[in-house]
């Protein structure tokens, strides 16, 4: 019968290297696609790269100085949602891993395995990794959906405000309030997260018994003891949290703003407010995971964001600050994460054994 499964199993990999194969083809074409064709029909890179030598030193040397304390801005993010994490662990985790979500299809869901094999290497639970990566996830989610609301009431002040606008932040309002409310469901109902657990458990088995897994137990008990050290986490950091998480996304979107302001776009032509606007439509897009590290895609929802009321004469320097934009905030962490990660599997210093009797989550494909 064991055999049986090892053959299931070796007839199934073949079928998920495929589908992989796919998907890198799909998004390697989406890339192309809005590379090649979208973005050169906006503004042509002879012109972009026209625009870039019209900056001085000192405006791109202060871009890049911005972008690389937006970069160490995400860590105390991590160290408050993880505690007993220290900074330069946080450095290296941060960075190896959106290195991975950069660069690899399905990035996103490796970012995360490679996260959780380098917390595990030194020393911390399974709980508590899980419970990390909840808390900075509804976090970040929280202000990815308020932002559009802010810009909105701030467009609304200027009288700026759009009907399409209006209608997505109103969107962005209800996706916000349901999140909350259940967030804070579960919180406040011991029984209510035992219910969720066990449905989850419910939803996850089908899809684990097509993996010839066995169906998952306990998740009612297990989804109560994560609500108590969700409750625990929350009270005693919740100030450290939202403060580092509404930090990390108000420096990167002074990136922005300094971007398009350097290229040569005055107030007058795209106002600050419009720019956070853009901004905020920028995030909610990143989470959508088409391409690695939404690469095309997210540069495109900038572009078309604030190019919103504008004449032609200005796309190009749209096109060239939202291309310098992105060049300076997800180019470095690639670079950098290469050697954090090097670094990782050589340093044996950090090491720690784990407490729990969990298994590891290098199944998942990433060494230890």
């Amino acid at each position: 019968m064991i055999h049986d499964v090892a053959d299931d199993g070796v007839q199934d990999r073949p079928s998920a290297i495929r589908k992989r194969a796919v998907g890198a083809v799909l998004a390697l074409a989406v890339i192309a696609a809005i590379y090649g064709f979208v973005l050169p029909s906006i503004a042509s890179y002879d012109d972009v790269w026209d625009t870039l030598g019209e900056m001085s030193r000192v405006e791109t040397t202060g871009l890049v100085a911005l972008a690389g304390f937006n970069l160490w801005t995400y860590l105390p993010l991590l160290t408050s949602v993880l505690p007993g994490l220290r900074q330069r662990q946080a450095f290296v985790v941060n960075n190896s891993s959106t290195a991975v979500s950069n660069t690899m299809p399905g990035g996103g869901a490796l970012g995360v395995a490679v996260t959780y094999t380098m917390y595990r290497s030194w020393g911390f639970s399974n709980q508590a990794i899980g419970l990390s990566v909840v808390a900075s996830g509804i976090w970040n989610n929280f202000v990815k959906l308020g932002l559009p609301i802010v810009a909105l009431a701030l467009l609304a002040i200027a009288g700026e405000a759009e009907a399409s606008l209006v209608a997505a932040s109103f969107v962005g309002v209800l996706i916000l309030a349901g999140a909350v409310l259940g967030f804070g469901l579960i919180l406040r109902s011991e029984h209510l997260a035992q219910r969720l657990g066990e449905r989850a458990a419910l939803i996850v088995a089908p899809v684990l018994r097509l993996g010839r897994r066995a169906a998952p137990t306990g998740w009612g008990p297990r989804a109560v003891e994560f609500r108590e050290s969700v409750i625990d986490l929350v009270t005693d950091r919740w100030l450290r949290i939202t403060t580092a998480t509404v930090v990390s996304h108000i420096t990167l979107f002074f990136v922005l703003l300094i971007a398009v302001r350097n290229v040569g776009i005055s107030n007058a032509q795209v106002s600050w407010a419009a720019v956070l606007a853009a901004f905020a439509f920028g995030r909610l897009v990143s989470a959508i995971p088409v391409t690695p590290g939404g690469l095309g895609v997210i540069e495109l929802g900038y572009v078309a964001a604030l190019s919103v009321g504008v004449g032609s004469a200005v796309e190009t320097r749209i096109v060239t600050a939202v291309l310098l934009f992105r060049a300076v905030t997800f180019i470095p962490p690639i670079a950098i994460g290469g050697f954090t990660y090097l670094f990782w599997k050589r340093n044996n210093t950090w090491r720690r054994p784990v407490n729990d009797s969990v298994p590891a989550v290098t199944d998942l494909g990433v060494p230890a």
